[in-house]
């Protein structure tokens, strides 16, 4: 395992207004999509109400299963955890990149300059220290395992993510604070090197993956 280059990311300080609240993870079930080799999602009943008078359940789930922040120790030996981000790290604006259409055709696309380039255009510039979410529409395909993740092994997957050189661009020249996605990886399934999460992580970026929700926030 490599280790981590020491790096603050980019630390955004306005404030914040809202007209409503979207939940984007979802929920823990025993059937959601799992990254080939990971441990299954279990629940065992501990305790039950009428006999215990109260109820609980044991949970057993690896850490990347769901709607998670994947932190730079996951890559980098002497990585930030996820408790080495404080609350502030973690309260970003966001903006919203759709490229839908394209995945309908192309399983395997991945972000380009271009797509970002043409978001710029109508919204204007990528915020400094925003989080990039990136829709893919693969929120539609969450309750069947196989098709939302293009395969059964770590070497069939297939699912669309952010190009390394657009990743590379929003972080260097957009000042950008992290990735997010509704897909399993912030990288295309078929990028088995894992680079666009080697690249953010090194960067001490916030990684979100399985989001759901993109659909409903503005761009």
């Amino acid at each position: 395992m490599a280790t981590q280059p020491q790096r603050e990311g980019p630390v955004y300080c306005g404030s914040f207004s809202f007209s409503k609240i979207v939940d984007l993870s979802w929920p823990i079930q025993t059937k959601i999509p799992l990254w080939p080799g990971d441990p299954p999602v279990e629940f065992e009943t501990c305790a039950e109400s009428e006999a215990d008078g109260y109820y609980l359940r044991r949970v057993t789930m690896g850490e990347h299963s769901g709607t998670h922040l994947s932190a730079p120790a996951g890559f980098f030996k002497y990585g930030a955890g996820p408790k080495e981000f404080s609350a502030q790290d973690l309260v970003k604006p966001g903006i919203v990149l759709d490229i839908s259409r394209e995945t309908e055709v192309n399983p395997d696309y991945s972000l380009s300059m271009n797509d970002v380039l043409d978001w710029e255009s109508d919204h204007g510039p990528v915020p400094q220290g925003s989080i990039v979410l990136l829709r893919t529409g693969w929120q539609a395909k969450w309750n069947e395992p196989f098709a939302y993740l293009g395969g059964n092994t770590v070497d069939q997957l297939h699912f669309p993510g952010f190009n390394l050189d657009t990743a590379q661009l929003l972080i260097e020249s957009r000042n950008i604070s992290g990735l997010g996605i509704d897909t399993a990886g912030i990288e295309p399934g078929i990028d088995t090197k894992f680079s666009v999460s080697h690249l953010a992580l090194r960067n001490r970026m916030i990684v979100l993956e399985n989001m759901t929700g993109l659909d409903q926030l503005p761009a």
